[in-house]
């Protein structure tokens, strides 16, 4: 076994510091983006649990999601709007091992917690036991084991990264990202690197699998369905999901599951950008524009507040 790397100089981010022209750009619709994430993320949470129509296990997953998704953002957002602003663009060793533990953690969880499609499978497949299968103690189970799974992967990847001796202290990024980290190791570590992408296509690769089997199974149940109006409102049903699904994973599959070495920085700054601030700014919304029970739930509690 290694020993770990208690390097303790301080890492630079870069950010988008290659382009100074856009950096003013960057900070004001960032800072919007993370305000509306923030504000749509926390209505999401604060209607399920005012409203009695939004405790069903769908709406269960979804406050857990948006819980998932104001974390995420904000063990990044914060960092890079202060390296926009030139304020300051360092981040010691130790504050960049926990910002990567905290981000492969939250963003771990998201990766188990979206296996949720079983709920939609429960609901379109066996409507008549749906609420005897998504019982409250299995969706809680299934919440816990999301955060247990994440947490064990975070902490082999975070442990196994302290092992790697680092060269140079200028990442290429605007947080600390472990492919990006892996880039400043001093010798060739193919084992490690090997171990850490392992990892990292386990918790990506084996959800994106259960969540594609629970479609293909939930394809076939509405294919036997012959009425138009059931298939649309049983895809309906799927349609917020299976967005949310394609938006996450394709970006995070893009980043995670290629070689250092192939790995462009910038190209995977703009990637980063998109599961740290755009899927959790759109998420609220692709998930209560369409959905009638949501939006009557926010109806009602601003009817409310006008009286």
């Amino acid at each position: 076994m290694g020993s770990f790397n208690l390097s303790l100089e301080d890492f630079t981010l870069v950010g988008f510091s290659d382009w100074p022209q856009l950096e003013l750009i960057f900070l004001v619709f960032i800072s919007i983006f993370y305000s509306l994430t923030l504000c749509g993320n926390t209505t999401i949470i604060a209607l399920t649990q005012l409203d009695l129509r939004l405790k069903t296990p769908m709406y269960f997953f979804l406050a857990h999601l948006s819980f998932l998704d104001l974390c995420f953002t904000s063990s990044t957002v914060p960092q890079l709007l202060i390296n926009l602003s030139r304020v300051d663009q360092t981040i010691s060793y130790a504050g960049c091992v926990a910002q990567l533990f905290i981000a492969l953690l939250l963003g771990g969880t998201e990766c188990v917690l979206l296996v949720m499609a079983f709920d939609r499978y429960a609901a379109v497949c066996h409507p008549l036991h749906y609420t005897t299968i998504m019982h409250p103690v299995l969706c809680q189970a299934l919440a816990m084991s999301s955060w247990v799974a994440a947490f064990l992967n975070s902490l082999i990847q975070t442990g196994l990264f302290m092992t790697i001796p680092l060269c140079g202290h200028h990442l290429n990024h605007f947080f600390c990202e472990m492919i990006v980290l892996l880039k400043l190791a001093c010798e060739n570590k193919a084992g490690t690197e090997v171990n850490l992408f392992v990892a990292r296509a386990i918790i990506l690769v084996c959800p994106i699998a259960l969540i594609l089997g629970t479609y293909a199974h939930i394809a076939h149940a509405v294919l036997k369905i012959k009425s138009r109006a059931g298939r649309r409102k049983a895809l309906g049903t799927c349609g917020s999901h299976l967005v949310v699904v394609s938006l996450f994973y394709g970006s995070a599959m893009y980043t995670y599951l290629q070689p250092v070495h192939r790995y462009s920085g910038s190209e995977g700054k703009f990637a980063a950008l998109f599961y740290t601030i755009i899927t959790p700014m759109l998420n609220p919304l692709i998930y209560t524009l369409r959905n009638k029970d949501v939006k009557g739930a926010l109806s009602k509690v601003l009817g409310k507040g006008r009286e």
